[in-house]
């Protein structure tokens, strides 16, 4: 029972073709090297490195029984970590760099694997291919984190707005996603009447009452313009009100594409 996160920088090809190899090289070291500090320092195992993406773990080799709180704290720091930098980077003439984190919890396997020739000590399994689709998924959503509905059921204490309940390329089963906000009990007054505001929105999306829940999120729009989770759904209630789904629409969102 183990927790993974995936990070990938956003528009790195993009990032890459500005600098020559030696500035890219800089970058991505001075890049990787913080966030590496913030997984150890609680308590994760780095996977490995994929480029510009950094895939760890939590529970392994070293048995962690609150796994899910470390890598969401991890995760949460690792975004504050790189507002820091931004300053650095600017310093050098180098691009912003943006990223999106995906988490989730379940059962992996978890030993070396590999061939005769290399083994990697890594972890496999259906739970870990969730934490990759979500990863891909904050694009759509507009955020730089999402976790799974087994993550945030482990770690109660902290404030999520769900974003969805989605069903990802090659899984049958839909799942539930969220954004972590913040403890919740340091939740200030307005963002808790936004998100209040906003799960009534999604109710009546859910119950298929589109001109309500047209107004409802019209309303956050005008609230929060830059939020593209808004946006995302008042295009979605456009599409549903002139192709209506299926009579046993239960409100999951499917995705056909990794």
């Amino acid at each position: 029972d183990m927790t993974v996160l995936f990070s990938d920088v956003r528009g790195f090809t993009t990032i890459s073709e500005g600098l020559d190899p030696k500035q890219l090289t800089r970058l991505m070291n001075e890049f990787l090297t913080p966030m590496t500090h913030v997984i150890h320092h609680h308590r994760g195992t780095i996977d490995k490195y994929m480029g510009d993406a950094i895939m760890a773990f939590w529970g392994a080799p070293v048995p962690d029984p609150d796994h899910a709180r470390h890598a969401l704290l991890a995760a949460m720091e690792m975004i504050s970590q790189l507002d820091t930098l931004q300053d650095h980077f600017k310093s050098k003439g180098w691009p912003p760099i943006k990223i999106g984190v995906g988490m989730n919890s379940g059962d992996m396997t978890v030993g070396n694997m590999g061939s005769e020739f290399r083994l990697a000590y890594t972890v496999m399994g259906d739970a870990v291919n969730l934490g990759s689709r979500l990863e891909s998924l904050t694009k759509n959503y507009g955020v730089t984190l999402i976790v799974s509905e087994f993550t945030s059921a482990r770690v109660p204490d902290v404030a999520y707005r769900e974003l969805d309940w989605v069903r990802v390329k090659g899984k049958d089963k839909p799942v539930r996603i969220l954004e972590p906000i913040g403890p919740a009990q340091a939740l200030k007054a307005d963002e808790r009447e936004e998100l209040s505001h906003y799960n009534q929105a999604l109710a009546l999306y859910r119950s298929q009452q589109w001109q309500q829940a047209r107004e409802a999120f019209a309303q956050l729009q005008q609230l929060t313009p830059s939020r593209i989770l808004y946006t995302l759904y008042l295009e979605r209630i456009t599409h549903f009100e002139q192709t209506p789904p299926a009579a046993d629409w239960d409100g999951t969102y499917t995705y056909l594409t990794k």
